[in-house]
């Protein structure tokens, strides 16, 4: 089972996540402003596969959910969208979905779809990719809110790995992250220190030192990027225990 992460009891500062990407759309309000819209446009970059899965497990064939979510985008992120937007819509997650939810109710209009590849030159929307993450039975669609949670947490997941992987390779410890990122995620006891550092050519003390800051360092990565999804820094522990449901369900 995957878990977002594996607590060893550290806490991390509750509020050292002043200025993130949401609230940055946030305090934009009625007067948007570059910086604002291009926050908007990397949080959509980064999760709009959740929401690719969410429309396919709502039904809608490979094609439609395709043009469906670049139709979405394009209204979506286009000039004055941002307009009315206030702090107590907290959780990006739950704005994104519900601004879906509102666009589907109006999709039957086809004059609103956009061709797939038109629209949106900032973002780039691997269909190939988001189509193989999950398997979508038209015949058993199950759960679109739990579809989405789980591919939310999933890009979330992908996401610190790679900001953790870029920090690695960018110190010179690329040979450990490829080693140790299976390590990630698992309990302490289940790691085999002694195998690994056999193939890395190191002692097992200091392998077991340097995956100990590797894991913390990921812990930190995984609260910071819940951080940017949120307006309030106090909630990311409540978020962290929903992805963690999302991809224990």
């Amino acid at each position: 089972m995957n878990t977002v992460a594996n607590d060893t009891g550290e806490s991390a500062p509750r509020d050292y996540f002043a200025t993130t990407r949401w609230t940055v759309v946030l305090s934009a309000g009625r007067t948007p402003s570059q910086h604002s819209e291009e926050a908007l446009a990397e949080l959509c970059r980064i999760y709009w596969r959740p929401l690719y899965a969410y429309v396919r497990r709502r039904g809608h064939g490979r094609e439609d959910a395709e043009d469906l979510t670049q139709g979405f985008f394009s209204r979506f992120l286009a000039a004055g969208s941002l307009e009315g937007l206030n702090a107590d819509r907290g959780r990006f997650r739950a704005f994104l979905l519900a601004s879906m939810k509102h666009f589907l109710a109006n999709a039957h209009d086809h004059s609103q779809r956009q061709k797939r590849g038109g629209g949106i030159e900032h973002l780039s929307l691997d269909w190939t990719d988001a189509e193989g993450r999950a398997q979508f039975d038209p015949a058993a669609p199950g759960d679109p809110e739990a579809a989405f949670d789980r591919e939310w947490a999933l890009a979330l997941l992908e996401r610190v790995i790679g900001r953790l992987e870029t920090e690695c390779v960018q110190d010179g410890r690329g040979a450990l992250f490829t080693e140790a990122r299976r390590f990630l995620m698992m309990g302490s006891a289940a790691i085999p220190y002694a195998e690994a550092a056999t193939r890395l050519g190191v002692a097992e003390g200091t392998l077991r030192v340097a995956v100990h800051r590797l894991r913390k360092r990921y812990r930190e990565l995984l609260r910071d990027e819940i951080s940017q999804t949120l307006a309030h820094p106090s909630d990311v522990d409540e978020e962290l225990r929903s992805l963690q449901a999302a991809l224990a369900g």
